[in-house]
């Protein structure tokens, strides 16, 4: 990839990122994989919104859906990292605070 590729990749990833839901999404899956049924009682919001919500950071290569069954377990992409409440995307870091994840 050319440095103007890169740039645009990482440019697109702050793009989707550029939601409070997103983000709490990718925050709670940097502790372990977990189902929807999980992500939506922890970040307290409808099936549809969630899916909707998890479509775009699937295309955007930061989650992956695995299936368990009849249930879908969503996980970190391999290119993106987490840990210690830093989110590596391979193009640049996120951090967040301490605080417990939740949107509002």
């Amino acid at each position: 990839m050319n440095p103007q590729s890169d740039s645009s990749s990482c440019v697109n990833k702050l793009k989707v990122l550029a939601d409070a839901t997103r983000l709490a999404v990718l925050e709670s899956l940097m502790d372990a994989p977990k189902h929807v049924g999980e992500l939506m009682v922890l970040l307290n919001i409808e099936q549809s919104l969630l899916s909707h919500h998890l479509a775009l950071l699937r295309e955007a290569g930061l989650v992956e859906a695995i299936r368990d069954g009849k249930a879908v377990l969503y996980q970190l992409s391999h290119g993106v990292r987490g840990g210690l409440k830093v989110l590596d995307l391979g193009c640049c870091q996120l951090s967040f605070p301490a605080s417990s994840t939740s949107v509002k």
